[in-house]
């Protein structure tokens, strides 16, 4: 596919919102068109004093054209502000929505910290290409041409004294300065709280996934980018006010100038009407310069960051749909046939012709040495990963062919690092099962002997557990995570060596508790402890990406030498 340029991409974020900003921009430029005036305006003062007519017309005129475009420019300015505030907002939903139904390959490829900085930073500078980029660039243009017109009429250039427009310019920033920084500080606290949401999704992005948690982390992060959106628009308000505050000090400061030099002229010092229209059109100048080199600038940096953006949006994401319904409540069967999968081109095949059958009900142990592909056959159940060849399936039907949601609603999936979501011990429970009450959450807390730590906690199920389950131990995190997928009440149980960091007693009844489990449902675990190996009703034995032996503790002892060096090595006893 054909990339697309940066431009465009800058354009197609703008595009939804051109009416507003169109309208911006036309305030924006009638303001500057009435500052085009004020030359024209001092004209007639300096006719009317030749003339010895009043002055009270042709300053209440100037004055009227001074205010209307004040306002006027004000009016334009927060317009566009807040306009470009709505399209960063809607630039970070957009990549929130695909970041988190990204496939997992392209997350395990990729930096999440440089996935998140795309969707905080990056659409930051949005903000300045709707604002500055496209209308101050244009309006700056216009209004450079018209006074470099206008100033040809001139000949002879003088300066006046500016002391009164630094000292106006130097207080309006001391009163509105403050403000402009605590709204920026709560905005970009806001964006920070929107990196926490994605860092602790991206951190647990598999349980994401098998939880079918992508709409509530949206929705959450989505409420973060709308704060962030609040404080924008208020910070956007302020810095419109003081913007034009600057433009408003020097177009009073030009009009005490032409007083002073008014009265010169009554006294015959100097001829006023070239000092005048040229001193206003010279400082006039300076502002519609800076409007285009700073559009000029932030073009540039948009630029860059729409190609980043540009970069995530095409990497491709999951697919939601099937082609088959499956209403079966019962346990699940499971069957590889000729499964090869590698993780990337150039990298070994970590799974080759992989076939096998593991029956409904019952608990099926996977062992092997480190490396061997065992947590990789969980990972294409789930579908965090597609096979280069072969066929996975669940209830004889190709797992590619379920709708990704039902598929993981009927997997219970506990992780080998046990990964707990910051948040209150409730949350983490009920993450994927988000309507369980707090009886079955009760249930698969003493079945995963967590009751007495639930005793403990101040605060009960509502007690913060801490960013990633610092306030837990190893073994409590693990616990929970296991209780977490019980109370999905799964068709089929994944645990990927869910026992590691349990002591003997807590290993023992949780044991227990996986075997009455096994009596309604299918569990496959991966395993390293003897104690769990030898309660399975059968054993597959993995190495090297193929499946060398399946059989009972006792069958593969006496007929396989790998699985007995691993008896004797890597478990924890080899005593039968």
């Amino acid at each position: 596919m054909d990339e697309t340029p940066a431009w465009r991409v800058l354009l197609g974020h703008v595009r939804p919102y051109r009416g507003t900003v169109v309208l911006g921009g036309l305030l924006g430029l009638i303001g500057g068109i009435a500052g085009l005036l004020e030359p024209l305006a001092a004209k007639a003062v300096i006719d009317a004093l030749g003339r010895d007519e009043s002055l009270w017309g042709p300053v209440g005129i100037l004055t009227v054209v001074v205010l209307g475009g004040a306002v006027i420019a004000t009016c334009g300015a927060y317009v566009l502000e807040r306009t470009a505030e709505t399209v960063v907002r809607s630039a970070r939903e957009r990549l929130i929505t695909r970041l988190l139904r990204l496939r997992v390959g392209e997350v395990d490829r990729l930096k999440p910290g440089d996935l998140m900085s795309r969707v905080t930073s990056d659409t930051t500078l949005l903000r300045a290409v709707a604002a500055q980029g496209m209308v101050d660039g244009v309006n700056g243009a216009v209004l450079i041409v018209a006074s470099i017109v206008l100033m040809g009429f001139m000949d002879l250039v003088l300066l006046g004294s500016t002391v009164a427009v630094l000292l106006v310019v130097a207080v309006s920033m001391l009163l509105v300065m403050p403000k402009i920084a605590r709204a920026n500080e709560r905005a970009q606290a806001a964006i920070g709280e929107m990196g926490n949401v994605l860092e602790r999704a991206l951190g647990a992005f598999r349980t994401v996934k098998s939880s079918g948690a992508e709409e509530r982390e949206t929705a959450a992060a989505g409420r973060a980018a709308h704060d962030a959106w609040r404080h924008g628009v208020e910070r956007a308000r302020w810095e419109a006010v003081s913007g034009v505050s600057s433009w408003l000090s020097v177009q009073v400061a030009f009009l005490v100038v032409l007083g002073v030099g008014g009265a010169r002229v009554a006294d015959g010092a100097m001829p006023v009407s070239t000092l005048m229209a040229f001193l206003l059109y010279l400082f006039y100048l300076t502002y519609p310069i800076s409007q285009v080199a700073t559009a000029a600038t932030a073009w540039q940096a948009g630029l860059a960051s729409a190609r980043r953006m540009s970069e995530l949006e095409r990497l491709p994401v999951e697919s939601e749909t099937g082609l088959v319904e499956l209403r079966d409540a019962a346990a699940a069967e499971v069957s590889f046939t000729g499964v090869t999968f590698g993780y990337g081109d150039g990298l070994p095949d970590v799974l080759r012709e992989v076939s096998f059958s593991v029956p409904r009900h019952g608990m099926t142990a996977i062992v092997g040495p480190s490396g061997a592909g065992k947590s990789t056959v969980f990972a294409l159940l789930e579908r965090f990963y597609e096979p280069t060849s072969g066929v996975v399936a669940i209830d004889g039907t190709d797992v590619s062919r379920w709708p990704l949601a039902e598929l993981r609603a009927a997997i219970g999936y506990v992780e080998q690092d046990a990964p707990i979501l910051s948040g209150t011990l409730r949350d983490n429970l009920r993450y994927a099962a988000p309507e369980a009450d707090d009886d079955a959450i009760r249930e698969v807390l003493a079945r995963t002997r967590l009751t007495g730590l639930l005793d403990h906690l101040p605060d009960g199920l509502d007690t913060r557990v801490g960013h990633r389950g610092t306030t837990l131990s190893g073994g409590q995190r693990q616990r929970v995570a296991i209780a977490r997928a019980l109370l999905r009440r799964p068709r089929l149980l994944l645990l990927d060596e869910a026992t590691s960091q349990l002591d003997a007693a807590n290993e023992l009844v949780l044991r227990e508790a996986v075997e009455e489990i096994a009596r309604t449902t299918t569990v496959l675990v991966i395993a390293h402890r003897l104690s769990t190996v030898t309660g399975a009703d059968r054993i597959l034995v993995l190495d090297a990406g193929e499946i060398r032996a399946t059989g009972t503790h006792r069958e593969l002892v006496e007929a396989d030498a790998l699985y007995r060096d691993l008896a004797d090595t890597q478990f924890l006893s080899a005593a039968d």
